[in-house]
């Protein structure tokens, strides 16, 4: 424990012998929201001094000789900027740029700042998705989400509409962390898939880490999908009101304190709401969507999150969120489901005037508790709540950033479960995480490294980790980029979920007996094609070490509750890119093996698809671009599952032979081949389309219409096989819908 405490003494000396002695930092700013403007290139005029901002607006020029600058700021869409700049040595200049939208219609795209960053930084099994991105793409229902733009990223699989789970590269979704402004969100998929616990509307940007992610993320051995939300608006009233068979939602945000330039400061607000009633419109509109065991689509969920933004003129930030999320299942007669998520918290940034050294950190607690009623089964519920925190320190240098920080996580897991003979399978455990991690980032000429180490302490397990990862990035060409990454990663949190569930809408959480442990293995290139062009190839190696399934199916209380497996992924991913002034292409192809062992026969994951692939076209006409067109095509090949060879009178003898029998025929008992999932099912594609027409009122007032799709050709593509009821269960049929939103 002493070790973890003495971490940041210890870093913060070895930044002060680095420290240097000039730097030019600040932020830019959309002079008309107040809106931070990521991947803006800013650079000293004749020289080679330069950097682009983050995605917050932050940039920093380390390591500036005495000298007066010109300094330019430049970002497509905005009129450039040039600010003189004198450098007297010893200094730290915080500048606070803000910058004009262009009234000239650019006739071509400029070379993006995201094609300058990737010459800079490793940025292997990483995707920044932004909101814009997520909009274009052809949704269900018309609802843009982040639930459904994932399915298009390579190496990403969902399951199903219902219940659907999301799987990267061989992880189950436990093994994915999700996080929201540093946040972990436990359970952020409503139980009908196709929708998050988030609203696309506030989202800034998400960082999509589908493996060998560097040793800031910690407590997932697969996946991170970290996702930032915005500011409201800081210079007016706005909001949203939109409408669609599916849900309806709201937003408003505004000024508390008015962004203005030069001004000291702004605070601002956010608040959004959604809630769905297709159980409803389901009962007239879509009829035919469900069979004749249900009356109508039977989910339904509401969201609620909020924000309060402060900001700095130097940089500064403090934030403070809340949110409320909840789910509920009815299926009448059957079973009812319900879960519910609420927390709160605060991040934050200080950028002090006089020191290189910027800190950031965040704060937050949680609880997600889900139920299950099922007639003819004992309730189950599971519960986990706790407190999330850690601070971070970070030193920027010439074409370097050196990152350290500390993050402890308290929590505790309350679950209860009847299995169908009775025995009770419980925990109630109380876990404390404590870790300490840094990582160094340098670009040299041609090579881009990036090693970190985590260091991971597990009070419950009295168990410490050592995590050391590595990014390489090799620049052949301006154009041409070799990279690998690799890394070990643990954690001790395990799902109620079991691998080999088709569907199972009971997500609860359970501390691990042990270690989970995992260690990554990616190698790949960039090439871009053209200024427009890209394409992106990656091979990657996940091996999981024991892998911890619930033991659902135990006879006896004193059988162990948990049953181990092994196993590993890996495949190839293949993502092409092209984005021009008026339409965008996507093509992603993967191509993927995932294997369990139970210590009997190997086997591939239920999850385990081993083609999928992704087209997804996106074009923008009509004056002022005022019409919007999108189309997306997914094929998948089919999905493993365990044949059946036949079935008996599954008759239940609790007692040995002292069992009382009825006089009534027990109920069907299936038996399944020994060799496990040995089967495929058939191949699965789909058809969207969309169309949105933008109706302009005034410059801050439109309507928003748009027309959309779902599985156009109406392809029967098989979710499931109820072999009790010899009754075959598919995934969403063709679905129209029609969304009007007023923006204001």
């Amino acid at each position: 424990m002493r070790f973890f405490l003495l971490i940041p003494c210890l870093l913060l000396v070895i930044v002060g012998a680095f420290s240097q002695k000039s730097d030019i930092r600040g932020n830019v700013y959309n002079k008309s929201t107040g809106e931070p403007l990521a991947f803006t290139s800013i650079y000293l005029e004749g020289t080679s001094f330069g950097a682009l901002s983050d995605n917050l607006g932050f940039f920093n020029i380390s390591s500036v000789p005495k000298g007066d600058y010109t300094l330019i700021a430049s970002y497509v869409g905005f009129d450039t900027l040039k600010l003189a700049i004198s450098v007297r040595g010893n200094q730290i200049i915080n500048k606070q740029l803000v910058m004009n939208e262009s009234s000239t219609l650019l006739g071509e795209v400029s070379v993006s700042g995201k094609k300058q960053q990737a010459r800079t930084e490793v940025k292997i099994s990483s995707l920044t998705v932004t909101p814009k991105e997520i909009k274009a793409l052809p949704s269900t229902g018309g609802e843009a989400d982040i639930a459904q733009y994932l399915q298009i990223i390579p190496g990403v699989i969902s399951t199903g509409d219902q219940g659907g789970q999301i799987y990267i590269r061989g992880g189950s979704p436990v093994q994915n962390r999700i996080l929201i402004d540093g946040m972990t969100v436990y359970n952020p998929f409503h139980s009908i898939g196709i929708f998050s616990v988030f609203e696309t509307e506030v989202i800034r940007s998400v960082d999509v880490l589908t493996g060998g992610f560097p040793a800031e993320y910690g407590g997932r051995v697969s996946a991170i999908v970290d996702m930032k939300t915005r500011e409201g608006n800081k210079t007016r009233l706005s909001g949203i009101a939109s409408a669609s068979p599916f849900l309806a939602k709201g937003l408003i945000e505004g000024p508390i304190s008015k962004f203005k330039e030069g001004k000291s400061g702004s605070t601002s607000f956010l608040l959004t709401a959604k809630s769905s009633f297709i159980d409803q419109t389901s009962k007239t509109l879509y009829k035919y969507a469900f069979d004749s065991s249900t009356s109508s689509l039977p989910f339904k969920f509401t969201d609620i999150y909020g924000k309060i933004s402060m900001i700095g003129s130097n940089g500064n930030f403090l934030n403070l969120f809340g949110f409320n999320f909840n789910d509920k299942v009815e299926y009448s007669g059957l079973a009812d489901l319900d879960w519910s998520a609420s927390g709160g918290g605060t991040n934050f940034k200080l950028i002090p005037s006089n020191s290189s050294v910027i800190v950031g950190g965040n704060v937050a607690f949680s609880k997600y508790f889900i139920q299950l009623n099922e007639i003819n089964s004992e309730p189950r519920s599971s519960e986990i709540k706790g407190v999330q925190s850690n601070i971070d320190f970070t030193y920027f240098g010439k074409n370097s950033e050196f990152k350290y920080g500390i993050e402890f996580d308290a929590f505790s897991t309350d679950f209860n479960f009847t299995n169908f003979l009775k025995i009770p399978v419980s925990q109630n455990d109380n876990n404390t995480e404590l870790a300490g991690y840094f990582k160094f980032r340098k670009a040299f000429n041609k090579w881009v490294i990036d090693p970190s180490l985590r260091l991971q302490y597990y009070a419950s397990l009295k168990k410490t980790s050592v995590e050391p990862r590595l990014g390489l990035k090799y620049n052949v060409s301006n154009d041409f980029r070799i990279k690998a990454a690799g890394g070990i990663y643990t954690q001790n949190l395990m799902s109620s979920v079991s691998e080999r569930d088709i569907v199972n809408l009971f997500v609860g959480f359970i501390t691990s007996p042990d270690l989970i442990k995992a260690s990554h293995a990616v190698f790949g290139f960039e090439l871009d094609l053209n200024e427009n062009t890209d394409i992106n190839v990656e091979t990657y190696y996940k091996n999981f070490d024991k892998l911890y399934q619930l033991n659902r199916n135990k006879r006896t209380v004193e059988e162990s509750s948990y049953a181990i497996e092994t196993g590993d992924a890996y495949g190839l991913d293949i993502l092409l890119k092209s984005n021009w002034v008026n339409w965008s292409v996507w093509l992603g192809y993967s191509l993927g093996y995932v294997n369990r062992n139970d210590g009997k026969q190997e086997f591939p994951a239920l999850f385990d698809r081993r083609h999928n692939a992704n087209l997804v076209l996106d074009y923008q006409f009509g004056h002022k671009n005022v019409w919007q067109a999108g189309l997306r095509w997914n094929l998948g090949s089919g999905f493993a599952f365990t044949k059946i060879q036949g079935f008996i009178e599954d008759n239940k003898i609790p007692k040995g032979l002292e069992t009382v029998f009825g006089i009534e025929n027990a109920p069907i008992g299936v038996i399944y081949s020994d060799k496990i999932n040995s089967g495929r099912l058939p191949y699965y594609h789909r058809l969207d389309l969309s169309l949105k027409r933008k109706i302009i009122i005034s410059k801050n007032i439109y309507w928003e219409i748009t027309a959309a799709v779902t599985n156009a050709y109406d392809r029967k593509n098989i979710f499931y096989f109820n072999v009790i009821e010899n009754r075959r269960v598919n995934q969403l049929p063709v679905l129209p819908s029609l969304v009007a939103a007023f923006h204001f």
